[in-house]
C-alpha cells in the first residue's frame, strides 16, 4: 500500500481545498492511503514545509507535490511514485 501525508494546518482555506480535490480523485483505498497531518503539531515537518503547505507528501521517497496541484496533478504524482 502507498502511504501519503497530506500536510497542512487547521484552518488554511487552502489546506481544505487539497483534501476537496483528492476526495474527488476516487483513489483505491486498498492501494492508497492519505493521512492528514497538521505540522502545527509536527516539528519533523515545520521547517521544510510550513511555507509550502498544503502539501501532498510521500515519506518514503521524499517526492513531494507542492500546491497548487488539482487532480490530474495527484494522479501523475501517485504514478511516479
Amino acid at each position: 500500500m502507498l502511504t501519503l501525508l497530506l500536510l497542512g494546518t487547521s484552518g488554511c482555506h487552502l489546506c481544505e481545498e487539497a483534501e476537496d480535490i483528492i476526495a474527488t480523485c476516487s483513489l483505491e483505498s486498498d492501494k492508497v492511503s492519505i493521512e492528514s497531518l497538521d505540522i502545527a503539531e509536527q516539528e519533523q515537518y515545520q521547517a521544510d514545509f510550513a511555507l509550502y503547505i498544503p502539501v501532498l507528501y510521500h515519506p518514503d521517497s521524499s517526492k513531494r507535490l507542492n500546491w497548487p496541484f488539482n487532480a490530474e496533478h495527484v494522479h501523475e504524482f501517485i504514478a511516479q511514485i
